[in-house]
């Protein structure tokens, strides 16, 4: 089979990490609780927030993210009704991380 034909987006997709002071995905993830305390300066803010723009699997791993987050300090306080729509698997793994296994 017959590598598919790059799009311009994916080109652009890739130019754009290859820029001066851009980050990668995985440099990306290494900011994301920074991010989300706001504890990032105004430089690493505005990066991160450029990366957020241009990379659709990151704004979709950002969310994911932070429904994980909100649903294991329901777990933690109990508080079932806010429980998002979380994999049991990931779950169970974030709560045997944190101790919280009854």
């Amino acid at each position: 089979m017959k590598p598919s034909k790059p799009t311009l987006r994916r080109k652009m997709h890739g130019m754009m990490f290859k820029l001066p002071g851009m980050i990668t995905c995985n440099e990306f993830e290494d900011f994301i609780l920074a991010y989300l305390d706001d504890s990032l300066s105004k430089k690493q803010r505005f990066i991160f927030e450029v990366h957020l723009k241009v990379c659709k699997e990151c704004r979709q791993y950002l969310t994911s993210y932070q429904k994980t987050l909100t649903s294991v300090q329901a777990i933690a306080t109990q508080d079932k009704d806010a429980i998002e729509d979380v994999p049991s698997d990931l779950s169970d793994a974030v709560i045997a991380a944190l101790g919280l296994e009854n």
